[in-house]
Parts: C-alpha cells; structure tokens; sequence
C-alpha cells in the first residue's frame, strides 16, 4: 500500500464515491418508480421499464444487490480515507478522515443522489436498470445469501416475505390520485372521471323525477287531448297510466306511436298494444349499479318505487349520464322549467326542485345527505311549513318564500350569493 501514489488512492476514493452515489440514487429512483406508468412504459416495450419491472418483481433480491454493492463501496471508501489521513497527517488524520468522510458521503452520496433521484426516477432508474440485470445474474449466489439470512430474520419476528405489498387503489386513493393529477388530466376530462367514481354514492332517489312532475298520458283523458299531447310532447318515451301514476300501464315510445299517428290508425286500443311493459327500480339503487341494470335489461327509463311498492319518481339512462358529463345544453337553466332566472339576477325556483340539481345549475353547495328536495330542506330547517313573504338563508343564497300550497313549499325566489361574513350552520345559512 505505501509503494501506491497518493494521487491514485485519491482517484480510487473519488470513484469508490461516484459508486455510492450510483447505489444510493439508484434505490431511490427504483423504489419511487410509478408503478402504473412503469407497467403501461414496459407494455409499450421501453427496454429500461421492462427491465426495471422484472427487478420489482423480487424487491428483496434488488433491495440485497444494491446494498450489498453500497456498504462494500462505503466501507472500501473508509479504508482508503484512513491510509490518505495517515499518509498526509499522521495518526491524528484519522478523526479529521472520519469527519471528513461522512460529510462528503452523507451530501455527494447520499442526499444529492437520492434527491435527483426522487425528482427525476426514471432518468435514474431505467439506465441503472441496465446494470443491475446483468450484476444481479453475476453476484446471484451472494445475494440469495444475504436474502436468506435476512427473510429468516423476518419470519423469526412474524413477518411473511412472500406477500408483496398490494399496488390496488382504494376508491378514496384514486379519487386523490385524479384531483392531484392537475395538468396531466384535462379539468372537464377530471370532472367527469370524478362523477363516475361518485356514481356509488348517489342513488336514484337523489336524481329522479319526482312523481308530482312525471309527464304522461291519461287513457282515460279525452281523445282529442291525448292526441294533441302525444303531437306536441318533447319526450321520446312517456309513461301511459289510468287516472294517476300509481296506476301505471306502461311506457310509450314515441317512435311506435308516431307512424299510427301519421296514419290516424291510433287509438286506446292501438295505445294499449303497443305500449311496453313498465320496469321497476328500488330508490336506494345506486347509480353505478342502476346503469348496469339499464344495460342488462336493454332499458332507458323506470319507475323508482319506495319501500312499500308506491311510485316516487321517474329515472332515465339520461338522468345518470348527465350525472357523469353534466348538462347537455350549454345553459343548465334552460335545461328546467322549474328553474326560471330573472331578469335582476335572481331565480324563481319550484320548491320540488332535487337539491343535486340545484346544486348543479347554481353551483350551490346545500347538503345531499338529508332531504332531496327544496320544499324539504326548507322545512326542515326551519321546522315548520312557513308562511309566504318568509326569508332565510341557504349556502349564502338570500332564500324568499313566494307561494306555499298543500302545506308545500310551492315557489321560491333565490338570490345571488351573499360575501362570506362568518361560520354558516350545518343546515345551510
């Protein structure tokens, strides 16, 4: 060891430190490596990703590798630090040696490398991968030894070496993964994704039609109306019932009735034969589930009935893809008859309005999770069914009682959003 020149121990520590560095921000920029992206990276066949996947597959074996190779560099790097001290200083270069050494490991091996490496994994991970593969195949015998010793150690304490850790995403995680996808997702493209994965959370009940505002036909009605309202109807499908709603017959589609019509060959008998047998659904379904159950049984619009069998509401495959992408006019209001805007900013509001859907034209942020109407968030607020000329506050909207009838909230007139000026209550103002 003294016959070697000092400039080439020198340079022998100046790689041995490089080498910590590699083994340091390698491991980082391995195990930081997005797994979905390096998955999609390695089917596309980039030759880094593939390679850096099959070393994830056994993380013990490259956990091993790579600090078999960074405690070997590390301690070779303190020996040829201490023999330079002793050249150099003698026997008291030794503590100078030591200090010096762990400071320029703990920054140019350890910090810098594993920061580089945890901003820019792949730029690290991949090339390392490259030599790894091939280091791994060379050192196998003394790695599986280490990987012996250690996951023996591990069973001995409880641990189990051959569950990996699940990559699976809770539907909370995902949900936190697309909001903090930021720039990555376009914001209509994050909003619908968002919806889709809520779609668990809402039920019919909460997007239905209410049965007050069902639009159908009355077999019963005189002729001359039923015709008149099956030329004028802008819907596609309407619901044929006797006397009310609760007497359903069926569902018409306008598409069957429109080419009698034509031919005037349409009558009660005519309508009875072609109309289609009505479809069912409990109003706690999801709406997750409810679009599957549309699908399976090739069907567009159903009933929602509570728990005793009584009709509440109308549900169609309309009403759920809206709840994903959203209005399909480019003015929501527009969209409801119920929902009228005023020429002062104000809007004068049906008190059966759903709170979803008031929520969305408005952008409003009442409570979802109590009452599904207006007329009952404002009477349970208040606990009372108020007089007309009444006023309170709901999610900063100035909320006027216009109309009351059948001890119903009949019209509102909602205002524009007042400045926050403190706390509201849970209940809306």
């Amino acid at each position: 060891m003294d016959d070697i020149p000092l400039s080439a121990l020198l340079g022998a520590l100046f790689f041995l430190i490089l080498l910590s560095a590699f083994f340091s921000g390698s491991e980082t920029g391995l195990m930081t490596l997005n797994r979905y992206r390096l998955r999609h990276l390695a089917d596309k066949g980039h030759p880094g990703a593939r390679r850096a996947e099959r070393l994830l597959k056994r993380p013990d074996r490259l956990i091993g590798l790579i600090l078999l190779g960074n405690n070997f560099v590390n301690i070779l790097a303190s020996m040829l630090a201490t023999l330079i001290a002793l050249r150099v200083l003698g026997e008291a270069g030794i503590a100078v040696a030591a200090g010096l050494l762990t400071l320029v490991v703990l920054i140019f091996a350890e910090v810098a490398p594993k920061t580089l490496a945890a901003l820019h994994p792949e730029r690290i991970a991949f090339p390392a991968a490259f030599i790894y593969s091939p280091l791994l195949k060379l050192l196998y015998p003394l790695v599986w030894l280490v990987n012996l010793l250690a996951n023996t150690l591990l069973k001995k304490l409880g641990v189990s070496t051959e569950e990996g850790g699940s990559t699976a995403l809770s539907h909370e995680e995902l949900r936190t993964v697309v909001i903090e996808a930021g720039a990555m997702i376009p914001a209509r493209h994050q909003e619908m994704l968002l919806n889709l994965m809520d779609l668990e959370k809402v039920t019919v009940e909460d997007i239905m039609v209410p049965r007050n505002e069902i639009t159908g036909i009355d077999i019963d009605d005189d002729w001359e109306a039923i015709t008149k309202q099956l030329s004028d109807s802008q819907y596609t499908r309407l619901p044929l019932y006797r006397d009310n709603v609760d007497q359903v017959i069926g569902i018409l589609h306008m598409r069957d009735v429109m080419p009698l019509l034509n031919r005037e060959e349409l009558d009660r008998v005519a309508l009875r034969r072609i109309v289609r047998e009505p479809y069912f659904i409990p109003e706690a379904t999801s709406l997750n589930r409810q679009l599957l159950n549309f699908q399976r049984e090739k069907r567009r619009i159903g009933f929602a009935v509570n728990e005793y069998g009584d009709i509440q509401g109308l549900v169609t495959v309309e009403d759920i893809l809206e709840e994903i992408v959203g209005e399909f006019t480019t003015d929501p209001a527009a969209h409801f008859e119920n929902i009228i805007p005023q020429p002062d900013g104000t809007w004068l509001i049906d008190g059966s309005v759903n709170i979803r859907t008031l929520n969305s034209v408005l952008n409003m942020k009442l409570p979802t999770d109590g009452p599904k109407t207006l007329n009952g968030l404002i009477t349970e607020y208040l606990e009372m069914i108020p007089d007309t000329d009444t006023s309170l506050l709901l999610d900063q909207h100035p909320v006027d009682i216009i109309q009351i009838r059948e001890n119903m909230v009949k019209t509102v007139r909602i205002h524009p959003a007042l400045p926050e000026t403190g706390e509201q209550k849970p209940g809306g103002g």
